[in-house]
C-alpha cells in the first residue's frame, strides 16, 4: 500500500532535521530540499502528496515557488514562516497555499495539520474492497453483516473494535499511525487521546486470541502505530 511521500523544503538543516523526524516518526516518506529552485526540480521528477515549504529562503522565497507549483499542480502545500504579520498570512494564501504555520511550533501541531491537509485531498482515505468482505486465513470479515467469523463461528466485537479490524485487514501491510486511526474511525473532531486506539488493539487482540486464532495478525509498528500481517507475510 502506498506510504504518502511528503516534500520538506527549507535552506536550514536544523527545521529540516526536525521536520523529518516528526513526519517518518508518523509514518511518512520525506524527501529535503534546501532551497526553492531544487525544491521545483525535484517536484518536477516526482509526484509528492504534499509539500512542507519554508517562505524566506535565499534564491527565491517560498511565496514564488508556491505561485510556480501552482502553475501545474493541486498538490496541497503547507507554508512555514516565522513572520506573524496577518497580510503575509493572507498573501501566502492568495499565491496558492492550502494553510499556513508559524515557527515556532509543537510537533502534534504540524502533524495535525499534515493530517488535515491529506484528508481535505482525500489522501488518507482507506482502501477498501469491492464486495465489502475481508477474507484472510481462519477469518472472513463481513461489512455489510458487520460479521467477523473465525473458523465459521462468529465473534463479538464493538463497533469501534469491528471498525479498526476491518480497516487493517482491508489494507494489509499499510502502516496506520494512531492519528490516522482516529481519525478515520472515531471521526476528525475526536479530542481523546491516542492511547484509545492502543486500548482498542489490545481488545481486538485478546478476542482473536481466545475465538483460537492461530495467528494474531494485528502488529505494532514501534514509533508509528500498526499494520495488518497474515501469517504468511512475515521475513
Amino acid at each position: 500500500m502506498k506510504k504518502f511521500h511528503l516534500l520538506v523544503v527549507d535552506d536550514e538543516w536544523n527545521m529540516r532535521n526536525l521536520l523529518r523526524i516528526y513526519l517518518t516518526k508518523n509514518g511518512f516518506e520525506v524527501t529535503e530540499a534546501n532551497n526553492g529552485n531544487e525544491a521545483l526540480a525535484l517536484i518536477e521528477q516526482h509526484p509528492f502528496d504534499l509539500i512542507i515549504l519554508d517562505v524566506m529562503m535565499p534564491d527565491i522565497d517560498g511565496w514564488e515557488v508556491c505561485a510556480k507549483i501552482r502553475e501545474t499542480k493541486q498538490t496541497p502545500i503547507l507554508m512555514l514562516t516565522a513572520r506573524t504579520e496577518t497580510k503575509d498570512k493572507v498573501y501566502g494564501l492568495t499565491v496558492g497555499a492550502d494553510d499556513y504555520l508559524v515557527k515556532p511550533f509543537e510537533p502534534e501541531e504540524l502533524i495535525a495539520r499534515v493530517f488535515a491537509l491529506l484528508r481535505r485531498a482525500h489522501l488518507n482515505e482507506p482502501d477498501v474492497p469491492k464486495d465489502n468482505t475481508v477474507t484472510h486465513p481462519e477469518m472472513v470479515i463481513d461489512l455489510e453483516r458487520r460479521q467477523v467469523l473465525i473458523r465459521d463461528k462468529a465473534v463479538d466485537f464493538t463497533p469501534k473494535e469491528f471498525d479498526l479490524l476491518y480497516m487493517l485487514g482491508s489494507n494489509p501491510q499499510r502502516v496506520f499511525s494512531r492519528e490516522i486511526l482516529l481519525e478515520n474511525i472515531w471521526g476528525q473532531d475526536y479530542f481523546g487521546d491516542t492511547r484509545t486506539v492502543d486500548t482498542h488493539v489490545k481488545n481486538v487482540r485478546e478476542k482473536l486470541r481466545k475465538a483460537g486464532l492461530s495467528y494474531v495478525p494485528i502488529q505494532t509498528v514501534w514509533g508509528v502505530g500498526y499494520k495488518f500481517q497474515g501469517p504468511d507475510d512475515r521475513a
